[in-house]
């Protein structure tokens, strides 16, 4: 590890300057004007890889924006390893609450600020930078290695599931490593062993055929703003237990040891109370701590809500037509196509009469339940307490990431979720950095766990 410490260093300006050159990249997946970006990112990335000995390194073009691939097979009776991430971005918008241009990479107080330094390129980076350390100091790697690199994550990875179902042979690995996650605190590093699946709806009531005055029709015809409204408020009880039949039949209850891992990693409510402006943190199931309740509980959040006039000043309709978008994050055992199922039933039984309802169903994950106990994960974890010198911490992520549950199921292979960023690095919002105390810190990790693969 000293001689490989000793090299990032000497290396640290040039790769530090590397990062900067993708992060002005504006790879924005989401919107097409940036479609050239995509390609140029995808380009960099490839000329990247093949500059560093990777072979057979490829621009594989999708439906919609392409996916990299490259690999490196030389060691006979090693593992392979496969390495997941992804070099699309957010928009950048309010553009105007950016302290520095967003794709003008920036550092200050050790941090290097720009849209996806932290989510996802600085990350992604540090892999394969550590691919270079280890080549460059050895000729080459402990294990076998393959990149599988996107461009689509920010928009829920369209394509990429197709690819996976269709090369399974080719992308066929021990192990599938990801970092696209974050650290507990600074200098505590943490192991992600849970992820929330995710399922979306868009419902649309209507009553008559078109907006009513409301001084000619109010009192006698229904207002779609006010039935929406009373059918939403159907899908939690008082306590704000989900109230769709079914919805919690899958759901496995945490055991005693699972929560008191949750109840051991500390949360301090006064202080996030402030930092969000809030006097309570009474959201979801009552019953539940809420650590637990936002890692480890299903939810059903009404995220959109619209209908009627929208404009300046005031305008004297009965609307015909409210609208309203769902998303739920899912847990463990919980199927989102069949929860999915079981809302579109029980909006349509509590339908008010007078309207029409039509229930549109949109994106849908699995959830993500990863055995602390395994080889791979342990294996990170010693990776982990070689360069930071303590022991990760396990958690139970609240968002989702969909593609870590394809790339399980797909390939079967166990998915290790090794995060170097830190909270409030302001990912998807303005002013995204990343801290470079987790730089070479990162790179070395990643080294140490391919050489602890090896064994």
């Amino acid at each position: 590890m000293s001689q490989l410490s000793e090299l990032l260093s000497s290396n640290y300006d040039k790769n530090v300057e590397e990062l900067k050159e993708l992060l002005r990249i504006p790879s924005i997946s989401s919107l097409s004007e940036h479609k050239e970006d995509i390609q140029n990112a995808a380009s960099w990335i490839s000329n990247k890889l093949k500059s560093i000995g990777m072979e057979h390194v490829e621009i594989i073009q999708t439906q919609g924006h392409p996916i990299i691939y490259a690999d490196w097979i030389h060691q006979e009776n090693a593992p392979t390893v496969l390495v997941y991430g992804h070099y699309d971005v957010q928009p950048v918008d309010p553009v105007g609450l950016w302290e520095t241009p967003p794709f003008e990479p920036t550092i200050r107080d050790e941090k290097i600020f720009a849209r996806g330094a932290t989510d996802d390129k600085g990350q992604m980076f540090l892999h394969i930078k550590a691919v270079e350390t280890l080549m460059e100091l050895d000729g080459k790697l402990p294990v076998n290695i393959k990149f599988c690199i996107e461009g689509e994550e920010e928009i829920g990875s369209p394509n990429l599931l197709h690819f996976l179902s269709e090369n399974k042979e080719k992308l066929s690995c021990d192990v599938v490593i990801i970092s696209d996650t974050d650290m507990w605190d600074k200098g505590v590093p943490a192991i992600t062993c849970s992820l929330r699946g995710l399922c979306a709806l868009e419902v649309s009531l209507k009553t008559a055929n078109s907006d009513l005055h409301s001084g000619m029709f109010g009192g006698g015809v229904q207002n779609a703003n006010h039935l929406l409204i009373q059918l939403l408020s159907t899908l939690h009880d008082a306590n704000g237990k989900v109230n769709v039949d079914h919805f919690y039949d899958d759901v496995v209850e945490l055991t005693e040891f699972e929560k008191e891992q949750i109840a051991a990693l500390g949360f301090d409510e006064e202080k996030l109370k402030q930092s969000l402006g809030l006097t309570d943190l009474t959201g979801g199931e009552q019953n539940y701590p809420y650590r637990e309740r936002i890692s480890s509980r299903p939810t059903l959040e009404i995220n959109g809500l619209w209908g009627g006039f929208q404009g300046e000043g005031t305008k004297t309709v009965i609307p015909n037509e409210a609208h309203a978008k769902i998303t739920c994050r899912l847990v463990n055992n919980q199927n989102p196509e069949k929860i999915q199922e079981l809302i579109v039933k029980h909006l349509e039984e509590y339908a008010p009469k007078g309207c029409s309802v039509k229930v549109s169903l949109g994106d849908a994950g699995n959830p993500l339940l990863i055995p602390i106990d395994s080889p791979m994960i342990q294996k990170a974890a010693e990776a982990y307490e070689n360069v930071y010198g303590k022991s990760p911490v396990y958690k139970r992520e609240g968002g989702s990431i969909p593609i870590v549950s394809d790339f399980s199921q797909s390939l079967n292979v166990p998915v290790v979720l090794m995060g170097f960023g830190l909270p409030g690095e302001n990912l998807h919002a303005p002013n995204e950095h990343f801290h470079l105390e987790n730089f070479d810190k990162g790179i070395l990790t990643i080294c140490s766990f391919l050489e602890l693969v090896q064994k």
